[in-house]
């Protein structure tokens, strides 16, 4: 009785050992495959195409938008970027191209927190300047087992949480002004905006309330007293503090107008005198460009919108 009772035993143990190796786990990239597929499924999304660069190997998928007709990208070119990001959970999403700027060499992409994934989509797909593509980059060329972010990963749009793949929409800029420009009249069709003059160097104007005084009173060298603010186009305000309170312009202290960004000195300049109430609205160009200021809330290559209102204006 007992060698049966064993010999059961041994038959069930082996029997268990063979439903073992039949129900091996998938591997990492085995796992995001099947996440890609089941996103592209559940979204409907088409004209995705499986990155086979180099020997079917990185399981990325990509969508060509705008080939672009710039030069070839290289790992040792500095790039202007815009992209947008969401993971697939659907509980992180980054949508705003005003906050999600990059400015760097794209080696160095991967090294500024940005996923390897889209270094190498970028070099291998995209190819060119002026391009667009959207991307759907598997979990181990993301942030990996890990994630990225802080808090639970039951947060939204706080973390991303660990072994989850991501869309990427991305466009590597290649004339800047013009890029600028467009960010600029979409702006202004978005919020129903009109009645703005673009001038020659690309800055649009309107003046909500004329002035009393002569065009061209302002100078490098007045004494300018205004209120006013300045804020992202995606409406954050990084300048406030003389919303209510005047301040003064003053060549004696950190250069009166002298230390305004170009946009903004053109502007009062050319088109305001006392008592006009001005909207202006800056391509990066004549904002604060690719280098803002140190942790300034201004991303690089950001267009601008700033309203001044100018109380007094008195000459050295």
């Amino acid at each position: 009785m007992k060698q049966k009772i064993f010999t059961f035993l041994l038959i069930a143990a082996a029997g268990l050992s063979a439903c073992r190796k039949d129900t091996v786990d998938p591997t990492i990239k085995e796992y995001d495959e099947q996440q890609i597929k089941n996103y592209i499924a559940a979204n409907s999304l088409t004209g995705f195409i499986r990155d086979t660069i180099g020997g079917d190997t990185t399981g990325m998928y990509y969508k060509i938008i705008n080939p672009g007709s710039g030069p070839k990208v290289e790992y040792s070119d500095r790039l202007a970027l815009v992209f947008t990001l969401k993971s697939f959970d659907g509980k992180y999403a980054s949508i705003d191209t005003i906050s999600n700027h990059f400015y760097d060499y794209l080696g160095h992409l991967a090294q500024d927190g940005l996923p390897k994934g889209l270094q190498t989509g970028i070099f291998n797909l995209l190819k060119y300047k002026g391009a667009s593509m959207r991307l759907l980059i598997p979990s181990h060329l993301a942030y990996g087992k890990d994630g990225y972010g802080t808090g639970s990963v039951t947060n939204v749009n706080s973390r991303i949480a660990g072994n989850q793949s991501l869309e990427y929409y991305v466009h590597v800029i290649d004339d800047q002004p013009a890029y600028d420009d467009l960010v600029i009249r979409n702006y202004l069709t978005a919020n129903t905006l009109s009645g703005y003059t673009k001038t020659a160097s690309g800055l649009y104007y309107k003046i909500i309330t004329p002035g009393t005084g002569a065009i061209g009173e302002i100078k490098d060298l007045s004494i300018v007293t205004s209120t006013y603010t300045g804020a992202l186009l995606n409406g954050v305000v990084f300048d406030e503090a003389s919303k209510t309170t005047a301040y003064v312009f003053t060549p004696t202290v950190s250069d009166g107008l002298s230390g305004l960004v170009k946009g903004v000195k053109e502007g009062l300049e050319d088109h305001a005198t006392v008592g006009t109430s001005i909207s202006l609205l800056l391509p990066s160009g004549l904002g604060y460009g690719n280098f803002p200021t140190t942790g300034s809330s201004i991303p690089s290559f950001a267009p601008l919108r700033f309203e001044f209102q100018i109380t007094t204006v008195t000459q050295l």
